[in-house]
């Protein structure tokens, strides 16, 4: 139902993993990219392999990261809760957002959307860190990644946050049982 995904991002010969877990065909695949340069873990709770890739691969865990110099990527802050630590990545020559768990394109965000905000932030989504942003590519760490009209499925996700609570608590039983 939440669809675990991943990223690899390379600019250049450089490649960084986003929120990554051990899957050896992908890993195989990353491994023709480029020289690995990082594992970035954009949300607290995403350690899923972080660590031990970082350390099988030879580079830094940048758990958190508050900035990421000698990086393409801009550090977007989401939250900062007790409970919540996340922050996003904004990619401007490729127009990318990656966001891990905020915004996602799985059911129980997108609720027949293309993308939608997390059901525990609908309440108090993170418009105000991420509607600036207009992005070509949504990549996501719940879901596919958006490759076209990505903006427009940001702007949709944020602006129906509060009012699709109703269609999330119509099709929890469903999606629970799903997944």
């Amino acid at each position: 139902m939440m669809v675990r995904t991943a990223h690899a991002l390379r600019n250049e010969d450089r490649v960084w993993l986003i929120d990554p877990f051990d899957d050896r065909q992908a890993l195989r695949a990353v491994a023709s990219l480029g020289r690995p340069a990082g594992v970035v873990q954009l949300l607290d709770r995403h350690n899923r392999d972080c660590e031990a890739l970082a350390t099988r691969l030879g580079v830094p865990l940048l758990r958190l990261p508050d900035h990421l110099p000698d990086t393409p990527f801009e550090v977007v802050p989401i939250l900062s809760h007790a409970r919540w630590k996340e922050v996003a990545l904004w990619w401007a020559q490729a127009r990318a957002l990656i966001v891990a768990e905020a915004i996602g394109t799985a059911p129980p965000f997108a609720l027949g959307r293309r993308a939608g905000v997390h059901p525990l932030l609908r309440l108090t989504p993170p418009r105000a860190q991420l509607s600036s942003y207009r992005p070509e590519l949504l990549l996501v760490g719940h879901g596919r990644t958006l490759e076209s009209g990505a903006a427009a499925a940001l702007d949709d996700a944020l602006a129906h946050s509060r009012s699709d609570i109703p269609r999330l608590l119509t099709q929890l039983p469903r999606l629970l049982r799903s997944g």
